[in-house]
């Protein structure tokens, strides 16, 4: 039977209707191939639940109103892979709806003419997620961003940047609270490090602009100290120009004293120091090695300042001219005795000399003034010699903690001619 013969008799398949129901329910397929519509009917349009497919594989299913896609439904783009669900209005999202994207995470929120527009939830493929408003697809206005590793900014928002004035609060306990220029903070702002150091003033690109880069020990290099009698050591942080860095306040200054180790060429087991248990001395930046000596205070009770090593105690000593060096290298220091700076200044007040440690003694032993001390005999009384000009110590003044960003300062002061017993 020849196929116009079927066609005419009603046998095979048939074709779909080539005008649309009237209504009830049916489908349909437009003359130019790119639609289908199989669904609901009223007076020839496309009213109430349906599912229209695209060439492409795209489609939308949901409601329809009129021959319109309006109201509740979904929408999947083949183009891009991401999927809608949500308010419809005249075929695009509208309202409130969420959409997953194809490359990860989704959006769930206010949607105008197919575009992130208003409130909403983005959560980002990265882990990211951002709670507030947008425009024209994009964060914009003021909201919250909580990142993978625990921080979280609040603030406002331009075109997907930080931009204007937000907090940053960071796992490790530091915030920054202040003016944002194109995601990075510029402009005047406030950041309050997890280690206590609080730097207020100004931004740029992310960096401060007027920050201590070093700290300068007032007065002369050399100052003349006798034991008993305190002193008092004034410190500024000073940014490189060498004007005071006033914007920085809460950084933690530690101070510890060593006297420096000679060792003699010519006589092997020979110093200007007695170590009675053999303990190695301490090295510092400079190529030399340094014996830590106890430093005081006279005052009980600092505010805001460490408890000081107990008088003669030679190990609190150790440590804390071991981990001032330790510090110029970008270790961890050891708390010593402290004082904390205020809009870049610190005072160290009442600072005394501690008895020398038991084991330490101020003097060159020597068996005769010309003999190698590896040829002393047993019982032989050793020569004492004081060296000339008094005792000079090596003084540091370090950053506590993790401040970061200054260079430690080590001048010197020297101690009163036969003072140290």
């Amino acid at each position: 039977m020849a196929a116009s013969e079927a066609r005419s008799s009603g046998l095979g398949r048939r074709d779909p209707p080539r005008r649309p129901p009237r209504d009830g329910y049916g489908l349909y397929v437009y003359q130019n191939s790119f639609f289908q519509y199989e669904g609901e009917w009223k007076r020839g349009k496309k009213h109430g639940h349906g599912k229209l497919l695209f060439k492409d594989g795209s489609y939308y299913e949901g409601e329809f109103v009129d021959g319109e896609i309006l109201g509740q439904g979904c929408r999947y783009w083949a183009s891009s892979g991401n999927t809608y669900c949500g308010q419809f209005v005249l075929g695009e999202p509208q309202g409130h709806g969420t959409m997953w994207y194809k490359a990860g995470g989704h959006y769930e929120g206010a949607f105008s003419r197919g575009t992130r527009e208003g409130h909403g939830l983005l959560v980002h493929q990265d882990g990211r997620v951002y709670r507030g408003s947008f425009h024209n697809n994009r964060k914009h206005g003021l909201g919250q961003m909580f990142f993978p590793n625990g921080d979280t900014y609040e603030g406002d928002w331009v075109l997907d940047q930080r931009q204007g004035h937000g907090l940053l609060r960071c796992t490790g306990g530091s915030t920054y609270e202040g003016q944002w220029h194109h995601d990075v903070q510029s402009g005047q702002g406030s950041l309050t490090h997890c280690s206590g150091l609080i730097y207020d003033g100004l931004w740029v690109n992310g960096h401060p602009t007027a920050p201590a880069t070093r700290i300068v020990v007032l007065g002369p290099e050399v100052l003349n100290v006798f034991q008993g009698s305190p002193i008092t050591l004034k410190i500024q942080l000073q940014q490189d120009n060498g004007d005071i860095a006033e914007s920085e306040s809460g950084r933690i200054l530690r101070v510890s004293a060593g006297v420096r180790y000679v060792q003699l060429a010519a006589y092997a087991e020979v110093s200007f120091f007695k170590v009675d248990n053999g303990e190695p001395p301490v090295p510092t930046p400079f190529g030399f090695e340094c014996i830590p000596y106890p430093l005081s205070r006279a005052a009980a009770e600092v505010a805001g300042a460490d408890s000081p090593p107990p008088k003669g105690d030679a190990d609190a000593a150790r440590s804390q001219l071991e981990t001032s060096f330790s510090a110029a290298k970008g270790r961890a220091p050891w708390p010593g005795v402290c004082c904390r700076a205020e809009r870049g200044q610190a005072e160290f007040a009442d600072i005394l000399l501690g008895p020398p440690p038991p084991h330490y003694r101020p003097f060159l032993f020597l068996d005769g003034p010309h003999q190698k001390a590896g040829s002393r005999s047993g019982g032989t009384t050793p020569t004492v010699w004081e060296p000339r000009g008094g005792s000079s110590l090596l003084l540091s003044v370090a950053p506590e903690g993790e401040g970061g960003g200054v260079e430690p300062t080590y001048p010197c002061f020297r101690t009163g001619q036969h003072e140290v017993k």
